[in-house]
């Protein structure tokens, strides 16, 4: 009985464990500046990004940092990419009107230089911005 009361115990133990995981958090460094990045802010970042009523070119961000952007001349570049973010993986933002803008970092492939740029939420809209141009669009499932 007690074996399988302890059986019980490290059952639960193991099947809870992951359910409260942080975040998952890398550093980079930019102009000799630590910095910190997440794929994870409690928004449906990855997926594929296009200019508004175009089909290309397109960006992807897949849900493990990795994706790739693709140029005017319809040439893809291989990416790792992420969200900044504090050491202990909480989103930097600024908050607008009914908007919050984040800096999206990226780097290529066959590059060790990490660049930024802007990624933007616009809830009424619920459409995701990244570098301004490029568009896509996400359902909420927080609202209540």
């Amino acid at each position: 009985m007690k074996f399988l009361k302890l059986l019980f115990v490290f059952s639960l133990f193991f099947a809870v464990t992951p359910s409260h995981s942080q975040v998952h958090v890398d550093q980079i460094t930019h102009n000799s500046k630590e910095r910190y990045i997440t794929t994870t802010i409690g928004y449906p970042i990855p997926g594929t990004y296009a200019p508004l009523n175009q089909k290309q070119p397109i960006t992807v961000l897949n849900p493990d940092g990795t994706g790739f952007i693709q140029a005017e001349d319809l040439s893809k570049q291989k990416i790792n990419w992420g969200i900044e973010c504090t050491q202990e993986g909480v989103p930097v933002f600024k908050e607008g009107f009914n908007s919050a803008s984040y800096t999206f970092w990226y780097r290529p492939n066959d590059s060790e230089e990490w660049y930024y740029s802007q990624f933007s939420i616009h809830f009424v809209k619920k459409k995701m911005f990244l570098m301004g141009e490029r568009v896509k669009e996400y359902v909420d499932y927080n609202v209540q």
